[in-house]
């Protein structure tokens, strides 16, 4: 009998299991199918959004970033004595390949300081490309001046003429680049390290200016002669962390007033960090925001004077983030509103900045040269050429920055239902580069004079009669456009594009009425030159000419020229001069020459995406045809952000007045053929999408491309402005276009997993909570404690625990968002996109559940079969080794007592080491509590089956066998803890079976809402695991005070009979506080919590429930000692 108990165990422990369950759950319904089909939802969900985004974020990027190339040499900057820290290091760059000594060049040192902050993990070695191009820039002097349209015009509120700034047209200071070494530390991932760096960069700011005075001292005592004055601020430029420690170092305490006075920040969170999960580290960042708050505040006294408590009114910051390829910081994070007034900062986007246009990784923004070259030179246009130094208004930096930094293309220019003029007034610039205002102005002006050209130059000219005129060729002529012929019909825009440079290779001009020459017209009745409105875009590559003599195809635009009616009121033509070729001057004319003017309806070209035509588009795209002579512009409007639903956009050829019967076989050789000569007509698509958290977005040589912009909709501080996305495309009217649109599966799961991570994991933290709910409300009403996956099963149950739990948060923050805001918000699209983020996180948190139960069951599987086969091994070397283990007096004393040890033991780690690690303790503890309570259930569940089969056989078999039967599982039953107290009755087995698999399903719950809680302080032990050898720090006291009170929620509420507080308040009867009210209330704050992108507060909940029921424990044991007895709301019964 003995042998066939054995062989056939694990069958029978399995069928024992599924009895059981089958039981327990009252067998299958349609109750339990439609709550299992809700699970299953959930997990399919979160499954494939996973999988689709990690395919779309792992694909290779192509950024067009060219590579810049130096010859670093790295100069250490002495410590001196009185400084105990040497753990991080002080470095000076030098470009060039011959080698030079140290001290000589250190005296030598008389440029403007500038101080570079590596990021999360970085090097002080990434300054090489910022310091090799400003060598180089300092060297070739400023950037070559064009006549494009100047940037425009600043933010409501910002009172700058840009006019009335003016860039250098020489540099005559170059930039020392200085850096920190700050070892590599993941700096990101723990609150305290970025409290040491910010500590060492403010050390550094002093040092340098220090450096400064020591270098001309030097110089002096050595009779060379003294120039310029010494530098009295460093300015800062930070990447990613580094950015942070930047504006954390300028509000320290300890730093000198006006040691820093610029600020530049690269692909830096300035909001909140990329995903807030360290209590440190989101206390550290709402510190920092805080003090910048306070410090642009002006305060005023009750005399009514304003006070000089403004002490950031001197500093100037500008963000530049590196747009939709930047998978690591979101431009959202990256934004200074509500941080930084708009006269002291912007943000700017890679995609939208001059020369640059481009979207690029997180690491790749360091060395990209487009944007390096920008950078280098705008901070040496921040030089005052007169003192050497930066100068010191903010208006004349803030300014600078604008003009280097932003494009062309304003706000308006993109506009979803009236396309506007890139500026609606009225200025335009005269002879000697000022702006006047009114609409007529004296003579053709507005270029430099060598730029221009002779009217006598000019051939004859052509008269325009269709509302579209093509350039191929820099002819020098002169093309008429009669506005009030041309523009009737409600076709009362123009548009022109060409890749002829403004002024140099064409000019455009407004005039009264039509004559030869300016002169003719009286002062009043002037002709007007509009060429300054030209807007730069960027271009792709330029075709090649096959053979000489040969046609090319047709080269893509590199400018745009809007006229709107109110800017065409008043005159009668408008001329489009193309300079001859022999008398360009300056940089030679460009190989193909293409420009391409239209009177249009703007009207004409609208298309509005609904969502549900997005959402249709995803398996299904959607075709649209445009035919010969349509608009020259597109607009799409797109109801859902495309920063959220990326759409790929094809534009393919389908005709260019070419006939198909001119192709005998027109098959796919002819289709490539059309395509082929169609080229050679139409110039090539451009698109330019337009997004109001990170600006503009610019799309060349648009033939098939993902669309996407950098926008965070849907979030509790999105405005409603970054639900829409507009694209406006410029297409050949000449040539017939298919268009097709679809949403990109795996480019949206991934943007979904980039915006919305820190709501997932916060919202995580919550379906525990609410699953917790749901098991101590079942032990309070006398009900078996569910399982952790029955209980999110019921609480995906519609209508009413899903309306509770999922859409009443959600309701509360559109209250508390609308109550604390003037603008309106995105309310639907904000509690559709948290309900996905909700349903992800309960699928999330299944898949979690699952597999710790299975690898629970798989591990309590091989304990039985090894306690099964435990008499076997009685006597040999593995069995006694084993017993001499569990007689050492530790171990007696840590079996005796488990709980007293792992609270002293998890405390002390979190205080005095790292509070991952005390947190894995009490990891460790759940999982043995797990483990014993399921081992014995299935122990005794598999028992009491194989009991019962041989019971009924033992019936037929006579007393013999019934006596062997009990004396087998007498003996059989030492196996077990004598605290089991079993008999052979089966009613007695099942309430034992109840009780270890009810302590199994509760500790099982607690142990997945603290290995949530450990794993959000796994990024911080992984920087902390770096720092071992360096030296030793406690951990940050808040951190460690969050961690204590997890902790004490873990071992005070680690019993099913302890889910109850009773406070006593003099004079009313004891009040009970049900514990699953408290995990009711805390799942909604970190429901809350997760919504605001603070997952780390679900940390305050955790604390603040192991505190409550530590204080309550402590006040339960007096009341005992004191004879007092307390009512529990739950009937006592058998199970206890």
């Amino acid at each position: 009998m003995e042998n066939v108990l054995d062989g056939n165990f694990c069958l029978e422990l399995v069928i024992g299991k599924l009895i059981l369950i089958t039981e327990f759950r009252g067998g299958v319904d349609m109750k339990g199918l439609k709550e299992n089909c809700g699970v299953a939802i959930a997990v399919i969900f979160a499954t494939c959004i996973g999988i689709a985004g990690l395919y779309g974020l792992l694909r290779p990027i192509e950024n067009g970033c060219v590579m810049t190339y130096m010859y670093p040499t790295y100069i250490p900057i002495s410590t001196p004595e009185n400084v105990s820290s040497t753990r991080y290091g002080l470095y000076l760059y030098h470009e060039g390949w011959r080698k030079i000594d140290f001290n000589d060049h250190l005296k030598k040192l008389n440029g403007v300081p500038v101080l570079f902050i590596p990021g999360n993990g970085g090097s002080y070695k990434q300054v090489r490309s910022l310091g090799a191009e400003s060598d180089r820039a300092y060297q070739g002097g400023p950037l070559e001046w064009n006549s494009y349209q100047a940037s425009p015009s600043l933010e409501e509120g910002v009172d700058i003429d840009l006019r009335d700034i003016l860039l250098p047209s020489q540099y005559t200071s170059m930039l020392d680049w200085f850096a920190v070494d700050l070892e590599g530390e993941h700096s990101a991932m723990d609150g305290q390290i970025l409290q040491e760096h910010t500590e060492y960069v403010v050390y550094a700011i002093h040092r340098i200016l220090d450096q400064y005075k020591e270098s001309r001292d030097a110089r002096a005592k050595e009779g060379a002669s003294i120039s310029g004055t010494l530098p009295t601020s460093v300015m800062l430029v930070g990447h990613s962390m580094g950015g942070f420690v930047a504006r954390a170092a300028v509000v320290h305490p300890h730093l000198r007033k006006s040691a820093v006075k610029t600020v530049l920040t690269l692909s830096t969170p300035h909001q909140s960090p990329p995903v807030a999960l360290q209590p440190s580290l989101g206390h550290y960042y709402s510190h920092v925001n805080q003090e910048w708050r306070k410090g642009y505040e002006v305060q005023t006294s009750q005399a009514g004077h304003h006070s000089s408590d403004d002490s950031l009114s001197h500093v100037v910051i500008v963000s530049i983030s590196g747009g939709y390829n930047d998978y690591q910081v979101r431009s959202k994070l990256e934004s200074l509103d509500g941080i930084v007034p708009p006269t002291h900062g912007f943000m700017i986007s890679s995609t939208g900045m001059k020369n640059v246009w481009l979207s690029m990784e997180h690491q790749v923004i360091l060395w990209c040269n487009q944007l390096v070259v920008q950078v280098s030179h705008t901070l040496l246009s921040l030089i005052d050429t007169k003192t050497g130094q930066p100068f010191r208004d903010v208006r004349q930096r803030l300014g600078i920055f604008t003009k280097m930094l932003h494009s062309g293309i304003p706000r308006n220019f993109i506009s979803s239902r009236q396309l506007q003029l890139p500026q609606k007034t009225d200025h335009f610039p005269n002879q000697d580069g000022k702006i006047n205002s009114g609409s007529r102005v004296a003579g053709l002006s507005g270029c430099p004079i060598n730029s221009q050209w002779s009217e006598d130059g000019l051939e004859r000219d052509l008269y325009i009669q269709t509302n579209t005129v093509t350039v191929l060729a820099m002819d020098g002529r002169r093309r008429w456009l009669d506005i009030q012929k041309l523009g009737s019909d409600g076709k009362n825009h123009f548009v022109f594009v060409t890749n002829l440079s403004p002024c140099s290779g064409v000019r455009l001009h407004l005039w009264p009425e039509k004559g030869t020459s300016a002169s003719e017209f009286s002062a009043n009745n002037r002709v007007v030159e509009v060429t300054s409105k030209m807007v730069h875009i960027p271009s792709g590559p330029a075709p090649r000419q096959i053979e000489p003599g040969s046609q090319t195809e047709q080269p893509p635009p590199s400018a745009v020229f809007w006229l709107g009616p109110q800017d065409m009121h008043g005159f009668r033509f408008l001329t489009i001069s193309v300079a001859p070729r022999p008398t360009v001057s300056g940089r030679p004319p460009p190989a193909a020459s293409m420009g391409v003017g239209q009177f249009f309806n703007p009207k004409d070209g609208e298309h509005l995406f609904s969502p549900f035509q997005l959402v249709h588009s995803s398996y299904s795209e959607k075709d649209m045809n445009m035919k010969e002579d349509h608009p020259l512009t597109l607009n799409l409007t797109f109801s859902v952000s495309l920063g959220l639903l990326p759409v790929s956009l094809s534009l393919t050829t389908t005709g260019c007045g070419i006939k198909k019967s001119e192709f005998p076989a027109y098959d796919e050789s002819g289709e490539i053929e059309t395509s082929r000569l169609c080229k050679l007509r139409c110039f090539p698509p451009v698109a330019l999408a337009w997004d109001a958290t990170s600006g503009l977005h610019v799309f060349p040589n648009l033939f098939s491309e993902t669309i996407v912009v950098d926008s965070s909709p849907a979030l509790w501080t999105s405005s409603q402005e970054s639900d829409k996305t507009t694209v406006l495309i410029l297409v050949d009217p000449h040539c017939s276009y298919k268009t097709t649109i679809g949403v990109s599966i795996s480019a949206a799961a991934g943007r979904f997993l980039l915006l919305y991570i820190s709501q997932i994991s916060g919202l995580s933290v919550a379906v525990v909570f609410f699953a917790l709910m749901r098991q101590a409300h079942a032990w309070e009403l006398d009900l078996p404690i569910p399982s952790l996956l029955s209980a999110v099963e019921s609480n995906l149950r519609m209508p009413r625990p899903f309306f509770f739990l999922a859409a009443l948060p959600i309701l509360i923050a559109v209250l508390i968002s609308c109550l604390s805001s003037q603008s309106l918000r995105p309310t639907i699209s904000f509690s559709i996109v948290s309900m996905l983020c909700y349903v992800f996180a309960n699928g999330a948190t299944v898949v979690l559940t699952s597999l710790s139960q299975l690898l629970f069951y798989v591990v309590g599987t091989a304990h039985v079969f090894v306690k099964k086969r435990w008499p076997v091994w009685e006597g040999n070397f593995c069995f006694s080794f084993v017993q001499w283990f569990v007689s050492i007096k530790v171990v007696r004393i840590i079996r005796a007592s488990p709980m007293l040890i792992t609270s002293l033991v998890a405390v002390a780690l979190v205080c005095l080491v790292h509070p991952a690690l005390g947190l894995f303790v009490l990891l460790l503890s759940h999982a043995l509590c797990c483990h014993s309570s399921l081992s014995s259930f299935l122990m005794t569940s598999s028992r009491s089956h194989v009991r019962n089969k041989e019971f009924y056989n033992s019936r037929n078999g006579g007393d013999t066998v019934l006596k062997q039967y009990n004396s087998k599982y007498d003996g059989n039953s030492k196996l077990f803890s004598g605290n089991e107290s079993c008999t052979s009755s089966p009613e007695s087995t099942k309430s034992y079976v109840d009780t270890q698999l009810e302590i199994f399903h509760h500790r099982h719950g607690l142990l997945v809402l603290h290995l949530l809680a450990a794993l959000m302080f796994v990024p911080s032990l992984v920087a902390w695991f770096q720092r071992i050898g360096v030296g030793h720090n406690y951990p940050w006291f808040w951190d460690s005070v969050l961690c204590t009170g997890v902790i004490l929620h873990g071992i005070c509420d680690s019993k099913p009979e302890f889910n109850f507080f009773l406070f006593p308040i003099p004079g009313i009867p004891l009040w009970e506080i049900r514990l699953s009210f408290a995990y009711l209330f805390a799942g909604y704050f970190c429901y809350l919590s997760a919504l605001a992108l603070a997952p780390y507060r679900a940390f305050y909940a955790m604390a603040a429930i192991g505190v409550v029921s530590f204080t309550f424990r402590i006040i339960q044991i007096r009341k005992i000692k004191r004879g007092e007895t307390y009512h529990r709301s739950r009937k006592h019964s058998h199970r206890h």
